[in-house]
């Protein structure tokens, strides 16, 4: 078989970009604010990684993998006032754990699904498989795993996205099954669950886009009721700009830049896009490099996805990426990164209005930019707090939390 053009347990590095990130100048260092804290014991034990974090009413659920006896599970827990008790939502000695395809938990059209990763029967070093699972009752049961790619081929699936409608609920993915082939590329599909709609059953793979990205995550939301789709479009030229797909009466429409980076590389960045929603506003968070500039930025769109405004860089000028976003009331998106600072690596944080205003940058956490720190993850924890959770590589490394207070970005006044 054809492998990638880069797996996703090695991230590719255009050159130069690695020195910019070492020596470039940090741009916005005169206007940090104070770093922020509220850290809170976390639910996992030590040797974990991977979390995904996801609202569920006025609490979060957290999931994470960490090392079982003989093998691995994914587990979850919820947050509201505390956390409760870690569930183990799947178990197994043949799980392919990997830095930057993490497994999820999140309530998807009235239940919890889960997804993770489970190696195929080939032995190859890309042969495995998305699994999804679904609960009706908080976690303590979940349904028999089920597959939602059809090909039997022995390639990558991976970096999992869900969204709902009225016909119930859908997985997004990337499916490698065409580079069997020489020259094949990774594809973006979707289908519907076998539960619910009008039929219970499954429904068709859909070909979001034949020739994506290969290793950099997906995102799916709900705007005003529309299903939008983000990801990494492979481009002639090798340009990996962040594209938008949604899904309309008529199917699924073509792809579209949210902006022109023009960022030509020959591999995977393993960077993927984040999105959030709230009615018809979308906010959308990425990284990307044209020139050696490496930057983080995020657009706002006020029509559901259909257009994008222009970009709002948030970075302080070595920034390493690993995004997330999430939107606030007044209508401002609050953007979380890894970003290189003179004391070491830190999780970073801006607030953005959609006219383009930024608050200060802030530095949530300390962290590294090994790839066993991963990708920290936010969510909002009811209506006045943020769930924030990260890798921590040091000591015996283990998933850890924090809680903090929505009005300390509400309260800036842009610079």
């Amino acid at each position: 078989m054809t492998a990638p053009t880069m797996p996703p347990t090695a991230p590719f590095r255009v050159a130069g970009l690695t020195a910019l990130l070492a020596l470039g100048p940090a741009a916005c260092a005169q206007d940090e604010a104070a770093p922020l804290s509220g850290g809170v014991p976390s639910p996992a034990g030590p040797g974990s990684g991977q979390p995904f974090l996801a609202s569920a009413g006025d609490g979060v659920w957290m999931s994470w993998i960490e090392s079982a006896p003989g093998g691995h599970r994914v587990a979850a827990a919820y947050y509201e006032d505390g956390w409760g008790p870690a569930k183990t939502v799947a178990e197994g000695d043949d799980f392919f754990v990997n830095w930057a395809d993490f497994p999820s938990v999140q309530p998807v059209g009235g239940r919890l699904v889960a997804h993770w990763l489970q190696r195929g029967g080939g032995g190859g070093t890309y042969d495995y498989g998305v699994r999804i699972a679904w609960s009706a009752d908080g976690g303590a049961t979940w349904s028999e795993p089920w597959t939602p790619h059809d090909d039997g081929t022995p390639t990558e699936h991976g970096f999992v996205s869900f969204f709902a409608t009225e016909d119930g609920p859908w997985a997004v993915w990337l499916d490698g099954r065409a580079m069997v082939e020489e020259g094949g590329a990774m594809s973006l599909r979707a289908r519907r669950l076998p539960w619910d709609g009008p039929t219970g059953r499954p429904g068709p793979e859909a070909v979001l886009d034949a020739r994506v990205c290969e290793c950099c995550q997906t995102d799916a939301v709900l705007a005003d009721g529309v299903p939008v789709v983000a990801y990494r479009d492979r481009g002639e030229g090798e340009v990996r700009n962040i594209h938008v797909t949604r899904l309309l009466e008529g199917g699924w429409t073509e792809g579209t830049p949210v902006h022109d980076d023009g960022w030509a590389i020959g591999g995977c960045p393993v960077n993927g896009p984040a999105l959030a929603a709230r009615g018809r506003w979308v906010a959308v968070a990425w990284f990307t490099a044209p020139d050696d500039d490496g930057q983080v930025n995020v657009a706002f769109s006020g029509d559901a996805g259909a257009t994008f405004g222009p970009p709002a860089r948030m970075d302080g000028g070595r920034p390493l990426g690993r995004v997330d976003v999430v939107l606030l009331d007044d209508g401002a998106a609050l953007a979380t990164w890894l970003e290189q600072g003179a004391d070491g690596v830190s999780i970073a944080s801006r607030r953005v209005a959609p006219d383009g205003a930024k608050g200060p940058l802030r530095r949530l956490a300390a962290s590294d930019a090994a790839r066993a720190s991963g990708f920290p993850r936010t969510a909002r924890l009811g209506p006045d707090r943020l769930m924030l959770a990260w890798t921590s590589v040091e000591g015996d490394g283990r998933v850890r939390t924090s809680v903090l207070e929505l009005k300390e970005w509400e309260a800036e006044a842009p610079s």
